[in-house]
């Protein structure tokens, strides 16, 4: 891949971290007690797999307007499903991107509030960046359903319930399956939808456009959680910048433990082509969404 699409998604990279950055330093209504954390838990390192796929897919589909805004938005809700992940109650986890869990740098109840609170941040954050970009009342309305969905009891929410009933028990591939496009899965697949529809996707010809970039980032939301597996059974919590074998700890099926390794890689690999063969089928294979798709399959940490 090209340096100069490199350049890009380290710009679009740069350009959400201060979105994020803006977010949590614009948060003036919250309680002085949370702000602290609420900043914590929003600036930490991340790679905004999720902002990233919002802003590549809004190229994609001929977006010309600033998305930055909206992909900060995914990764506020992303970061607040970090902090209730790592809660005592749900992994009870202590390292999360190279640095103490908010939990563990603040306590227990303010990192719950504060994931609670985030949820209406990021709500806040979508109308403002669909007026930032002109959009349609209508418009506005429908990419805050799409995210609160894919975040909800539906999609991440649910799936995080489902990880938990999970717990000492032997799940099937297909059961692992089921729960990850829910956990994972759903939040990128809705990224690839937020940025199709900020572009204008849908409608006529297009829907068969949006339909393919879709169910690619279902296919690459698959694709990371294998890729999180594997990683958390064959790296050192160094490396991961949290807690590794903490799947193998709680006693989770995941793809590595079910699979095997080798299986669970090829199984990743297969998703990406079948992403790629989507994105191919609909004229929307652009060099920054193929960048993230590899970026899945190879990544090591």
């Amino acid at each position: 891949m090209s340096d100069r699409t490199d350049d890009l998604i380290a710009d679009w990279r740069s350009r959400i971290d201060a979105r994020l950055t803006r977010i949590a330093d614009s948060a003036w209504e919250l309680p002085d007690e949370l702000r602290q954390p609420v900043h914590y838990s929003l600036t930490g390192e991340g790679k905004r797999l999720r902002g990233l796929m919002v802003m590549a897919s809004y190229q994609a589909l001929g977006g010309r307007g600033e998305a930055a805004g909206l992909a900060a938005a995914i990764e506020v809700v992303h970061a607040y499903s970090l902090v209730h992940d790592d809660l005592p109650c749900m992994d009870n986890d202590s390292m999360r991107r190279g640095r103490p869990t908010t939990h563990r740098a603040f306590d227990v109840i303010t990192a719950t509030v504060v994931g609670v609170a985030m949820v209406p941040l990021a709500v806040e954050q979508v109308l403002r960046a669909a007026a930032e970009l002109e959009l349609a009342e209508s418009t506005a309305r429908e990419l805050v359903g799409v995210l609160m969905s894919a975040s909800g009891a539906g999609g991440m929410v649910g799936g995080q319930l489902l990880d938990l009933e999970g717990e000492q028990r032997a799940l099937s591939v297909d059961d692992v399956e089921r729960l990850h496009r829910a956990k994972t899965g759903a939040l990128i697949s809705a990224s690839m939808l937020l940025g199709a529809r900020a572009a204008g996707g849908g409608g006529g010809g297009a829907d068969h456009a949006v339909r393919q970039l879709v169910a690619a980032g279902d296919a690459l939301g698959l694709a990371f959680q294998i890729a999180d597996d594997v990683l958390d059974a064959t790296e050192s919590s160094e490396a991961l910048g949290k807690t590794a074998g903490h799947d193998a700890a709680l006693a989770k099926s995941t793809y590595a433990s079910v699979l095997g390794v080798p299986a669970a890689r090829e199984r990743r690999d297969q998703l990406v082509t079948e992403a790629m063969d989507r994105l191919e089928s609909a004229g929307l294979r652009t060099p920054p969404l193929e960048r993230l798709a590899r970026f899945i399959a190879a990544r090591r940490s």
